[in-house]
């Protein structure tokens, strides 16, 4: 069995007695713990070995980026009492301690081992699971640790509904994204950044292209305060280091960044949120292209990325199908105002069933400070004023293995979708745009403007091409009437089986 599954496994013994969104960050706190006690260790085992080197000195630990992990908060210790009936309250104080001598974690970890409704037992297991749990302490292990993080925050968003669904990203679409976007260098931001999926994904599509992880500086804004301490544990696992703030107003209240300006933008704000104090923030200086409706987030959140937007920035951002075609409450006329200012690049129709705990369709929007002639020619781009890119990719997706609902896009989906904007942007080594028909269509505004500035890619971009059928029409009919038949009999063969079943309990 796969750890992800055995951990799963795990949880389900334990939901008559606790909430699957409180296992989660047990399990992911005592992954957190084991992974830097290991990290310690290593470094521990080594200055050890070193004549002028002193291995309880912080400071050495501090040099490497690696976290002082103090004596009674080592992974070795506690797996020793682990059968200890106080073992929760130890691993709290750990935390605790951990916090106390690592200034960027503090109220980071979770706090919450020591609670009596935390069975001791399931934490005795969890431990002896991890520590048999092959590690490294090193940048090999954040391949194993990423797949336990995303299968825990997916699967119990998927348990928690809707709440969880708000706060996580499913990969694929993060992938699209990071792909389309490029975050290879300079400022990048997320106004709601969740448990700091795009961070990651950001990081890894760096290393992917052999750049520098010290290229780029990350900042981000979260709400849940719960989120808020998973994005820092997240991150801080993985050795990232952002400017990643809290508040309980929000982004959109409260700007922690209100004069900061960000190479790219990436976001998936909660959708369709009515209350957000729009009618307190009728006069903001954000929304550029109009005031948003009081009843719904949507345009605040895209008017919010585009104006922290540097002058050549990009940003994308996860939206409800609503926000590319509703007229309510002025959205059409912002939706208008934002062409019309070259301020969208690109729209991109998703599948459905992508998402955990909704099964409200979404779609991004590619945003751009600046499509003007001189940042393309100093970018050796293509200038595209007047045009939007529209690329539907509905018909993309397959059913992740074992799930009869989730859909995730495959590397080659996303893959195509990345290289048409790229192309229409006129990147090098990408190979000229062209339009293909059922799949993507560069628009002008004149285009645009009679479908009334709706944005829905299916608008444009047409039907594909009819499949190509060589089967003649006689042996297609052939076969269909016996496959039809065989179905008749199965259905007479079960009704029979199921007849007799309940006449037997008769």
């Amino acid at each position: 069995m796969s750890i992800e599954k055995t951990l799963f496994a795990a949880a389900d013994k334990m939901r008559g007695s606790m909430d699957a969104g409180e296992y989660k960050h047990i399990a992911l706190g005592l992954l957190f713990l084991r992974h830097v006690s290991m990290s310690f260790e290593r470094l521990h085992d080594q200055l050890s070995k070193e004549e002028y080197s002193d291995p309880e000195d912080p400071d050495e630990y501090l040099a490497e980026s690696i976290f002082w992990v103090p004596e009674k908060a080592r992974w070795s210790t506690l797996a020793k009492q682990s059968k200890d009936p106080k073992i929760g309250i130890m691993i709290d104080d750990a935390m605790r301690a951990i916090e106390a001598d690592n200034e960027s974690l503090k109220g980071a970890l979770p706090k919450v081992f020591g609670k009596e409704s935390i069975d001791r037992t399931m934490l005795t297991g969890l431990i002896d699971l991890f520590t048999n749990l092959k590690m490294e302490g090193s940048k090999a292990d954040f391949d194993l640790i990423g797949r336990i993080y995303e299968y825990c925050i997916g699967e119990f968003a998927s348990s928690e509904g809707k709440r969880g669904g708000e706060f996580y990203t499913p990969k694929s679409v993060v992938d699209t994204l990071i792909e389309m976007i490029e975050p290879t260098k300079g400022r990048v931001y997320d106004p709601c950044c969740g448990t700091g999926g795009f961070f990651v994904q950001s990081e890894k599509f760096i290393d992917a292209h052999s750049g520098q992880r010290n290229d780029i500086a990350i900042y981000g804004q979260e709400r849940n305060h719960t989120t808020f301490g998973l994005a820092r544990m997240n991150l801080a696992i993985r050795g990232i280091f952002g400017d990643i703030r809290w508040n309980s107003e929000g982004t959109l209240v409260k700007d922690a960044f209100a004069d900061e300006r960000f190479d790219y933008v990436l976001a998936n704000p909660p959708f369709n949120i009515s209350d957000w104090s729009g009618e307190l923030l009728r006069e903001d200086a954000r929304w550029k292209y109009g005031a948003p409706p009081v009843g719904n987030a949507n345009f605040a959140w895209i008017q919010h990325i585009h104006h922290h937007l540097s002058a050549s920035g990009i940003g994308g951002v996860v939206m409800a199908n609503g926000s590319m075609s509703s007229m309510s409450g002025g959205e059409g006329d912002i939706r208008r105002a934002l062409v019309e200012g070259d301020a969208v690049d690109a729209m991109v129709a998703l599948p459905g069933q992508l998402f955990y705990g909704t099964q409200i369709p979404a779609c991004l929007w590619i945003m751009a400070k600046d499509k003007s002639n001189g940042i393309a020619k100093e970018a050796k781009l293509r200038d595209r004023r007047g045009e939007v890119l529209f690329i539907d990719a509905r018909k993309m997706g397959a059913l992740v293995p074992g799930s009869r609902k989730q859909k995730e896009l495959s590397e080659d989906e996303i893959t195509r979708i990345a290289t048409a904007y790229h192309a229409w942007r006129g990147e090098p080594d990408v190979g000229e745009y062209e339009d293909v028909p059922g799949f993507c269509k560069s628009a002008d505004k004149d285009e645009i403007a009679k479908h009334n500035f709706v944005l829905t890619p299916g608008r444009y971009v047409g039907a594909g091409a009819a499949e190509e059928d060589d089967e003649p029409f006689e042996e297609k009919f052939s076969r269909l009437m016996g496959e039809l038949r065989g179905q008749f009999a199965e259905g007479r063969r079960l009704e029979k089986e199921i007849e007799d079943r309940l006449g037997a309990l008769g």
